[in-house]
């Protein structure tokens, strides 16, 4: 069974256990990937919300466009 894993997840896997070096390194990675995709996907959404939407979070259609146009990496 696949198990999805969200960032505070992975956060409290590192924290709870004292890992070997390695194991840490990959859930730090593996960290990093959800984050990044959430990240994605967050973004993608926003590109998507009409502007009456855009109203109630507070966001102009320009922000959200230059939000929405960053790359997954950049935070």
């Amino acid at each position: 069974m696949t198990q999805i894993l969200t960032h505070d997840a992975l956060i409290r896997l590192n924290a709870a256990h004292k890992l070997p070096f390695l194991a840490a390194v990959a859930v730090r990675f593996a960290n990093a990937v959800v984050r990044w995709e959430t990240t994605r996907r967050t973004r993608v959404h926003l590109r998507t919300l009409d502007d009456h939407l855009l109203r109630d979070i507070g966001v102009t259609r320009a922000e959200a466009q230059a939000e929405s146009s960053r790359l997954f990496w950049q935070l």
